[in-house]
């Protein structure tokens, strides 16, 4: 039975029977592999943060030199400017492209996409369910109505 002694046990004791109830190991390496994932995360969300300030950085350059070609041309139109111009607005179209592209990605809708199936489903189910059930409970039927008239006859 229960010795009075057992609330007393130590705290190492406890522990003991615990780990043999229940073992923790699949617990902690789950731990330890989400904490590496939210390493990489972090690492990668470091690695995208340096990399947007230096375009950002690069697009100031190439709008700023855009302009002075553009003021060049109006001076005096050039072959080459054009081709500088032109090359100029391609590469500040791909970087404009590459920093909506990067702070955009479908891996980032992944989640609200399977909350929005997931309960949408349930939503499905569940109207369902109330459908079937209303349309399958007896209803009473119309008590044919006895006017006064036919009362007494």
């Amino acid at each position: 039975m229960n010795s009075p002694q057992e609330p007393f046990q130590s705290a190492d004791s406890r522990r003991a029977t615990r780990q043999d109830a229940s073992p923790e190991m699949p617990e902690e390496l789950t731990l330890e592999q989400e904490m590496e994932e939210v390493e990489r995360s972090l690492h990668a969300l470091k690695e995208r943060y340096t990399q947007i300030q230096r375009d950002q950085q690069i697009q100031g350059q190439l709008q700023e030199r855009t302009a002075q070609v553009k003021q060049q041309l109006q001076r005096s139109p050039a072959p080459e400017l054009r081709t500088e111009l032109k090359a100029l607005q391609n590469r500040l179209d791909e970087l404009e492209l590459n920093l909506e592209s990067r702070l955009f990605s479908w891996r980032s809708l992944q989640e609200p996409f399977w909350q929005i199936v997931r309960f949408g489903g349930v939503g499905i189910v569940i109207g369902w369910f109330l459908a079937f059930a209303t349309l399958q409970s007896p209803r009473p039927a119309p008590q044919p109505s006895t006017s006064p008239s036919q009362q007494s006859q």
